[in-house]
């Protein structure tokens, strides 16, 4: 409490005047529970949203600091929501925790200084920022109080973490290693991705450390339906491990299919969706160290790829597609979703999985042309792609073919 006092008074949090007649003072207090009165929009604040970097946008910077062979640098701002200005509250400067405005401030505050010291703001990702000095180039990430940064001239890097820890009281944690829930290991070879400890800690809450392993997180000969007559389970443990699979996805596609799948159901689970969703974990037990490997290579291509069931719901008829997007041999974006309508034809279905794979490939190819990569598209539909190399893209999406 007494370092939180200590950044009040470093960032000139309030100021001492008179106290107004007939006015209540605002204690100075800490409070350790929910506030009971809520902020009015309109009155309180009036602009709340402050971007932050999708995961997308996290590994393709790290598949280009692959492709210019550069490394990735990590850094924590202190105290992050007392260096936002707001104008809305009296006499209180700074934006203190808990206000809803304090993301927007902060972020309004970080974006101007490095506006005014040079660097731009992408189109596509404002939460990246860039600095451009002859042929190098250095690029800056903010998701709320971490910044990750890199470039490719390495005195680059030291003149910013001497510039912004000039403005800014930051915690230096020197090369990226955990960010978001994912362990990043930056080695000659290239970067490797995964969420093992997390999948450690998940077995051991859910108390699956011991016991068997299964070969695949699906089994092929599996119809799931509502099942309507069968047996309702605990609503809060099935949604508990959804949800946590859910966070899990964000290294491994490998499960994106069949935890998508299960969450369909989260509403009024039955044991026969309980029983799909406990055979992931014995899965992931042999697979703990599973991950995304980021070669150093020259090859920065755009590719996509995609592949759809037709009417695969048993429920609605619905079908069910998939997508991976590739920079190089680099994955870096996948998806599994079900089809919002119900097609009339396989070419419908397939249509409609290709459209959700060009709008991806079409924003990564915008935020790459802030990268100084091109791209320009060859005809979607080139040739039949070879089918073992098919088959390996639906294993590395989980996605088991239906007939």
């Amino acid at each position: 409490m007494q370092e939180e006092l200590t950044q009040f008074e470093r960032n000139d949090v309030w100021e001492l005047v008179p106290c107004p007649p007939s006015q209540t003072i605002i204690g100075t207090k800490w409070v350790f529970q929910n506030k009971l009165d809520e902020q009015e929009e309109g009155i309180d604040y009036d602009e709340t949203f402050a971007p932050v970097a999708r995961l997308e946008a996290i590994r393709i910077l790290l598949a280009y600091s692959c492709f210019k062979n550069f490394k990735i640098y990590q850094m924590n701002v202190k105290s992050t929501f007392l260096n936002g200005f707001i104008h809305d509250v009296y006499k209180l400067k700074k934006a203190l925790y808990g206000l809803k405005q304090a993301p927007r401030a902060w972020y309004d505050k970080l974006s101007s200084f490095l506006l005014q010291n040079g660097f731009r703001r992408v189109k596509v990702d404002t939460t990246l920022f860039v600095f451009e000095k002859g042929q190098d180039c250095l690029l800056v990430q903010n998701y709320v109080d971490d910044i990750i940064f890199g470039a490719t001239n390495e005195s680059l890097c030291k003149k910013f973490s001497k510039l912004i820890q000039g403005e800014f009281e930051m915690s230096m944690m020197g090369e990226i290693n955990f960010f978001l829930g994912l362990q990043i290991k930056q080695c000659q070879e290239g970067i490797y991705i995964s969420q093992s400890k997390y999948t450690k800690d998940l077995l051991k809450k859910f108390g699956i450390e011991e016991g068997r392993t299964v070969s695949t997180p699906m089994a092929t000969n599996v119809k799931i339906d509502k099942d309507e007559k069968g047996k309702s389970v605990d609503e809060s443990k099935y949604r508990g491990m959804i949800g946590s699979l859910l966070y899990l996805t964000a290294s491994r596609s490998d499960i994106l299919h069949v935890v998508c799948l299960c969450a369909r159901f989260q509403s009024n689970p039955k044991e026969s969706h309980m029983s799909v969703v406990k055979r992931i974990f014995p899965y992931l037990k042999g697979t703990i160290q599973y991950g995304l490997f980021y070669p150093k290579n020259e090859n920065f291509s755009l590719k996509g790829y995609n592949d759809s069931d037709y009417a695969g719901n048993i429920d609605d008829r619905k079908s069910t597609f998939g997508s991976c997007q590739f920079l190089g041999v680099c994955l870096v974006s996948w998806f599994s979703k079900k089809q919002n309508c119900v097609s009339l034809s396989t070419a419908e279905t397939e249509y409609i999985s290709t459209t959700f794979c060009c709008t991806q490939l079409f924003w990564m190819k915008q935020t790459l042309a802030d990268y100084k990569c091109s791209y320009q598209f060859a005809n979607i539909f080139t040739k039949p792609l070879d089918a073992e190399y098919f088959a390996s893209i639906r294993s590395r999406l989980g996605i088991m073919h239906i007939e």
